[in-house]
Parts: C-alpha cells; structure tokens; sequence
C-alpha cells in the first residue's frame, strides 16, 4: 500500500497482494511499483480464507485516482481480517465464498502500469480461486 501522499501527490493506494499459504509458501500477485507490505494477517489455524471484498475509489475525472485501496477477507471459522490499506472509496460486495472444505488456494490481479506522468492507480482488481 503507499501511504497518501497529500494534495499535490499522485496516489496509488492498493499495489499488491500476497498470499502466505500454510504448507506451500506463498504466492504474489503482479506488484506495482509503490508502497510497502504492511503486516500480515492470518486466519487462525486450521481455518482458510473463504471470501473477500475490496474498497475501491470509483473514477473521479481530474482528479487523482487510486482505484483499490484495501482489501478484507472471512475465514471459514467467521474471522474477519482487513489489511491496512487507504481509507479512500467504499467496500464493495463480499465474493461468494467457497464451497464447504475448500479454500482460497490462487489470486489473479489487474494491475494499471504507470502512466509516465499521468494519473497512477497501481491495483484494479483481484480474483481468489478455491480450491478442495
């Protein structure tokens, strides 16, 4: 995520997401080229993550644009996790959530590259895949 960089600042907000798996490493989405990872967070064990949503800054013109700014998701157990993104935009919908016994087991992103002067928006959107 970069941190909001004021009045004159082109934001990006949301630029990654990674997944730190239980037994297979991790897997990470296409990175833009700004912010830092912030702190993970986990579901508790023997649970997976189940669903997901995003808030995301709808278009607005001449002005500076972020797109995604956040992300949170469910556990199977019901625990909720929200990473620490910007606060620009509003939630969007919960994703169906996997089947019973299934999990998020793979991420596809859209990734806006930069714009060489123009208005940067780093992620757009992310689809979870479950798996048994």
């Amino acid at each position: 995520v970069e941190p909001h960089k004021g009045f004159f600042g082109d934001d990006t907000g949301l630029n990654g997401v990674r997944l730190l798996c239980d037994k297979a490493g991790e897997v990470t989405s296409s990175e833009g080229p700004r912010g830092a990872w912030s702190r993970p967070e986990s579901c508790p064990p023997g649970q997976r993550l189940v669903s997901f949503r995003l808030r995301v800054e709808a278009p607005r013109g001449l002005w500076d644009d972020t797109a995604a700014n956040a992300m949170a998701a469910i556990c199977s157990g019901g625990s909720l996790l929200e990473g620490r993104g910007g606060p620009q935009g509003t939630w969007g919908n919960w994703s169906l959530p996997c089947p019973p016994g299934a999990g998020v087991c793979g991420l596809r992103t859209r990734l806006e590259p930069p714009q060489r002067g123009g208005d940067d928006t780093g992620l757009n959107d992310v689809e979870l895949y479950c798996c048994s």
